[in-house]
């Protein structure tokens, strides 16, 4: 990892995005975007983002299967922010692979701090 993590954002919610990018730039993160899974997934596999947020409710597919496609190679963390909040979901999602699953509306510092743990979780 280097000094400036890059963390891809996979969300089609312009407010969304808008809020993550003020926030994660601001803690010295670099941020990428993709608005449904497809361009989530081919910004992953060109980028190699050391974290991924990724959203369930996607224009194009649902983020389950985009969570499944992913763990197929990439092995770095990845936080589910959904505003889907039942239990199966949560569950579901994180036996699919995620590292971690928080609901919208989130707390930014409390994202932030499961990020920095996720990452450094992913060092050892």
């Amino acid at each position: 990892m280097n000094n400036c993590p890059t963390i891809l954002v996979i969300d089609d919610e312009v407010q969304i995005r808008k809020l993550l990018e003020i926030s994660l730039e601001a803690n010295s993160y670099k941020v990428l975007f993709a608005v449904d899974g497809k361009e989530g997934i081919t910004l992953a596999a060109s980028h190699l983002p050391d974290l991924i947020l990724l959203d369930l409710g996607l224009p194009d597919m649902n983020g389950q299967e985009v969570l499944l496609k992913l763990r197929e190679w990439y092995q770095h963390p990845i936080i589910i922010l959904s505003v889907k909040n039942a239990e199966s979901e949560i569950v579901q999602a994180l036996d699919n692979g995620a590292n971690d699953y928080m609901t919208k509306p989130f707390r930014t510092q409390e994202l932030l701090a499961r990020i920095r743990t996720a990452l450094r979780r992913n060092l050892t």
